[in-house]
């Protein structure tokens, strides 16, 4: 059973992702919260597989409840879907790179948000359809400078392959089939190269390909 944490502050928004995600026999709604600093609480306290948060709440926004949830090594396996008014919201990669596992915009379709539920427990990254890499390209443009080439230091040179093609928002099936090989192998590349830079997820995977200069904004594939 996946577990989830409701965190918005509108009550309307709260109860109808509660009726569909409740409805699904195998996710359960484990909690709600009204702010980001109840959010916190609350998962310290129930320690859910997901959190779909608000990014603007009051009290504690969502960023910053990310933050505090992504800071917590007790809390290393929960998993914060950001959610969101705009697909281009200004604080998307900021939150993505803060711990966030991806994000969706509020108004998606019901089948996509039990997607991403179901994928962000897999160890999948999660952003809406179709924005993926403008939006990473965008944001990754207003970050900070890249960090040292020695940050890569410990990647085999097919790793870092694997790692740009996941920085440019191709799937496991994707890079599969750009480099040859079955989709098993491109993901156990993608799974190793993780572990060796310590990434949560693919969305921080992804982040540190552009922080690391390995991708740069523009380089669409």
């Amino acid at each position: 059973m996946i577990r989830v944490l409701l965190a918005d502050d509108q009550s309307l928004v709260r109860a109808g992702f509660k009726a569909l995600l409740d409805a699904q026999p195998d996710i359960e709604v484990a909690g709600e919260a009204a702010d980001g600093a109840e959010a916190v609480r609350e998962v310290r306290e129930l320690r859910p597989d997901v959190v779909l948060m608000d990014i603007r709440m009051p009290a504690l926004d969502g960023l910053a409840a990310t933050r505090e949830i992504n800071a917590d090594p007790a809390l290393r396996d929960v998993k914060v879907v950001m959610l969101t008014t705009f697909e281009l919201d200004e604080y998307v990669f900021e939150a993505i790179r803060s711990g966030a596992s991806g994000f969706l915009v509020k108004d998606t379709e019901p089948a996509e948000l039990l997607r991403a539920v179901r994928a962000v427990v897999e160890g999948d990254a999660l952003l809406s359809p179709g924005v993926t890499r403008r939006l990473i390209a965008e944001f990754a443009a207003r970050s900070k400078e890249p960090a040292a080439a020695d940050a890569l230091a410990g990647l085999t040179e097919r790793e870092r392959e694997v790692m740009a093609l996941v920085g440019i928002g191709l799937s496991n099936e994707e890079i599969a089939r750009r480099l040859v090989v079955s989709p098993l192998t491109a993901k156990t590349h993608v799974s190793r190269t993780m572990v060796k830079l310590g990434a949560r997820d693919r969305a921080q995977l992804v982040v540190l390909a552009y922080e690391s200069g390995l991708v740069r904004p523009g380089w669409l594939g």
